[in-house]
């Protein structure tokens, strides 16, 4: 992992994962779970194919062929590959508790400036957590808090070994700040049940989508709606999507 200290922060560079091998009773539950949900998602063109790792858990299978592979387009999808949308901005990942308390007080004070010119105002957000593919096993607690205040710094907040801290639970319960998410309502529950913090001011980007577009109720996601409304490509592999790794793998940062 590369990293650059920055005004108490750590700017992730890059990330390398160190997953242990699936086995085979992962492997075919990763699979039921990604069939789930690529069935949900609108605009999803597919072949039938073999049965086979997402080239994003096969790179964590066969490091040496993660190179090769990115070189490599999917079967009939080049020509109708979207350019992909990156985030331009800074990166501040804090992992520790300390970290994670300044990362809060910096959005705070970002915000409480913005709302001397405005009455309302908004941070992009999202949750992660290791989910469970035993039966009878429950997924873990929340991990990673992703908090975007603007296009210039996203905050990635590792709650896995800080837990959440009092400012940054005032963030959370403040219904002035809103968050905004595809699915977000999800997310406010998840961290209710976790953590006893009652997330407020939550607005659903799929419910607003489906006010807007009209026909028949969607479940939207980032990746569907960037696709719809700017004709551009989230890069969010299926390992983000489906494992949600607890321990801040974001190699698409």
């Amino acid at each position: 992992m590369k990293e650059e200290e920055e005004g108490g922060f750590t700017r992730l560079a890059s990330f390398a994962c160190d997953c242990e091998p699936f086995s085979e009773e992962d492997i075919e539950a990763i699979e039921a779970s990604i069939s789930n949900l690529r069935k949900k998602r609108p605009f999803s063109h597919r072949s039938p194919r073999r049965r086979r790792l997402p080239l994003s858990l096969h790179a964590l299978q066969h490091p040496n062929a993660a190179a090769a592979a990115s070189f490599s387009p999917s079967r009939g999808y080049s020509s109708m590959r979207l350019p992909v949308m990156k985030f331009s901005g800074e990166i501040m990942y804090s992992r520790t508790f300390d970290d994670v308390e300044k990362a809060a007080t910096k959005l705070l004070k970002i915000l409480e400036d913005k709302k001397r010119e405005m009455t309302r105002i908004a941070v992009g957000f999202d949750i992660e957590w290791r989910p469970t593919f035993r039966k009878g096993v429950p997924p873990g607690k929340v991990a990673v808090m992703q908090i975007c205040g603007d296009t210039s710094h996203c905050h990635v907040l590792h709650l896995i070994h800080s837990g959440i801290p009092r400012n940054l639970q005032l963030l959370l319960e403040d219904p002035t700040v809103l968050k905004v998410g595809a699915g977000i309502g999800g997310d406010a529950g998840k961290i209710f049940r976790d953590y006893n913090i009652s997330v407020k001011g939550v607005e659903d980007l799929s419910f607003h989508a489906n006010q807007k577009l009209g026909g028949g109720p969607l479940k939207w996601g980032l990746a569907s709606l960037t696709e719809k409304l700017l004709s551009r490509q989230l890069n969010v592999p299926d390992l983000l999507i489906v494992s949600q790794i607890p321990y801040g793998r974001l190699r698409w940062l």
